[in-house]
């Protein structure tokens, strides 16, 4: 392999300190993989700790002619950017699609704009619980899909297929997943859970979230930073995603005040329009058309083009 990528999605400034311990370790033991072309990639939350890590990476590489971690860009997708813009993104992305009221709209634009996204005030927390509720049962990951708890009969029905949506994307993913991770031979096999504390595994975990204090209100300076540095970075985004939406991600890139290279265009798979593109001094900007929160999850194919776009340092195809 000519270059590496280094995928994930969690979170925050010690974990990207232990993740680049890791990373030391790791190409020590892989040393034929030394000097050659490597990446970050990341979805959802990564969108903090992926730039954190490779402003690490970026740093503890300064003053070497040829390092060992030959760190060339990264690439975030559905990323939590910044909470100012991504508040504000994520609210407009719900009201222009229908999902809450103008009253909501309002209260949550006056109660949570200037807070934070991972401890937010109770008056913010009331109106993201209004929001919730005139959301009603969908699945926000995937506004367009069906959510899990809809899916048993439809499937024995449609004999696993899904006309409306891509056969890659089953709604009950994170059902399966905390199952399985909750088997003891699971647990064992993977060393898990050896303190026997009787907590069950959560994809995402309230205790955690609760007492999460390493979340930085904004990347952006470290955009700033690293576009600076001349890294390659791009920033994908699914538009049916309702919890980190492709508005968001637009209020946060336009923050950056990055000059245009490319303007807006559509760019293509098979003669078929696959999203949009941008491309700024520094940044690529790409969305996905019909693709939830997980791109590739929801549009592996499309996801394909963009990996190999980004690796290629190409434009999306037009």
């Amino acid at each position: 392999m000519g270059e590496q990528m280094l995928l994930g999605s969690g979170c925050c400034k010690f974990v990207a300190e232990d993740a680049y311990t890791f990373l030391v370790n790791w190409f020590e033991r892989f040393p034929q993989y030394k000097h050659t072309d490597f990446y970050i990639a990341g979805e959802s939350y990564a969108g903090h700790y992926v730039p954190q890590l490779s402003q690490i990476v970026y740093e503890r590489n300064k003053g070497i002619a040829n390092p060992e971690i030959n760190f060339k860009g990264f690439m975030v997708g559905n990323a939590v950017t910044d909470d100012y813009h991504d508040y504000v993104g994520t609210f407009e992305y719900w009201w222009t699609h229908g999902l809450i009221s103008d009253s909501t709209y309002r209260s949550l634009r006056i109660a949570c704009e200037s807070g934070s996204s991972e401890h937010p005030s109770l008056d913010c927390m009331t109106a993201l619980k209004s929001a919730e509720m005139e959301q009603g049962n969908i699945d926000p990951y995937s506004i367009f899909t069906r959510p899990c708890n809809g899916t048993a009969s439809l499937r024995r029905n449609l004999r696993g297929h899904y006309p409306w949506m891509s056969r890659a994307y089953d709604p009950c993913t994170e059902r399966y997943s905390e199952v399985y991770f909750n088997h003891p031979e699971v647990q064992k096999a993977l060393h898990a859970n050896v303190t026997g504390i009787s907590y069950p595994w959560r994809t995402c975990s309230e205790i955690v979230g609760d007492n999460w204090t390493d979340s930085p209100l904004s990347m952006l300076p470290i955009y700033k930073e690293l576009i600076a540095a001349g890294l390659k970075i791009w920033v994908f985004s699914g538009d049916t995603d309702a919890v980190v939406p492709v508005t968001a991600t637009r209020y946060s890139i336009d923050a950056l005040k990055l000059p245009t290279v490319i303007n807006w265009y559509p760019w293509y798979d098979n003669r078929k329009v696959g999203g949009w593109s941008q491309v700024y001094k520094g940044l690529t900007f790409v969305t996905v058309t019909g693709a939830g929160h997980e791109v590739p999850l929801h549009r592996p194919r499309q996801a394909f083009i963009l990996f190999r776009s980004f690796l290629e340092n190409k434009p999306m195809p037009s």
